[in-house]
């Protein structure tokens, strides 16, 4: 990715270190928020109607909001979030993961102004699940902190999920789920693209040589 490895060069001196610290460090805060004040969360939620009244937050304040208000869950859900993010920002760098996570954000504003309809972060930090899977597919992780499993089995069940959100959910749900992935085949989709092509030309080399090999025996017969 020349054009990203250009920008890095030139802006890399902005980027967030540490940014998923900040956002689950923000969640935990709006967890406690909320308990004290439920009304708050609709205070949070990337509402574009009251975008385009002023209320300008929310445009940020949506990747705040807790994925669950149960304690329990959180506390699993946000040391998650804290693994994978810490991973791709040594993986790529501060920059790279700010890019990553940014252009996420954006698709995901652009499909909630689309669909008229309210969005949080949720499925924009599944992308970043699915990020973390293309690049530690053998790591494991403690299923409730117990059952040991390795990342490419859960971004199976997670693609899964995403295959039923895209065949059975209503339509705005259907654009959320596909702007939430905009970024992953933005990182990943040259890499996905060239691993298909050489499959299929594996797979071609293999019956062109199956049948050399059979046409063989036909002569020698």
């Amino acid at each position: 990715m020349k054009w990203l490895n250009k920008l890095e060069r030139r802006y890399g001196r902005y980027a967030v270190k540490n940014l998923m610290l900040y956002i689950i460090g923000l969640n935990a805060l709006i967890f406690v928020w909320v308990q004290i004040d439920p009304a708050a969360y609709h205070l949070l939620v990337l509402h574009p109607s009251l975008v385009l009244r002023g209320e300008l937050w929310r445009l940020v304040t949506f990747i705040f909001i807790p994925p669950t208000f149960s304690p329990l869950w959180l506390i699993f859900t946000l040391y998650f979030y804290y693994l994978v993010g810490s991973g791709l920002e040594q993986a790529w760098g501060s920059f790279k993961f700010n890019v990553y996570y940014l252009v996420g954000m954006i698709a995901t504003i652009l499909a909630a102004f689309i669909t008229g309809h309210g969005a949080t972060g949720v499925y924009l930090n599944l992308s970043l699940f699915f990020a973390f899977a293309t690049l530690y597919p053998d790591f494991q992780v403690l299923l409730f902190f117990i059952l040991p499993v390795k990342v490419k089995y859960l971004a199976w069940l997670n693609a899964a999920f995403l295959g039923y959100t895209l065949l059975f959910s209503p339509w705005p749900l259907k654009v959320a789920a596909l702007a939430s992935v905009l970024n992953y085949f933005i990182f990943f989709g040259e890499d996905i693209f060239r691993q298909v092509k050489l499959k299929n030309q594996v797979w071609r080399n293999r019956r062109r040589f199956f049948a050399e090999v059979n046409k063989a025996r036909r002569n020698r017969k």
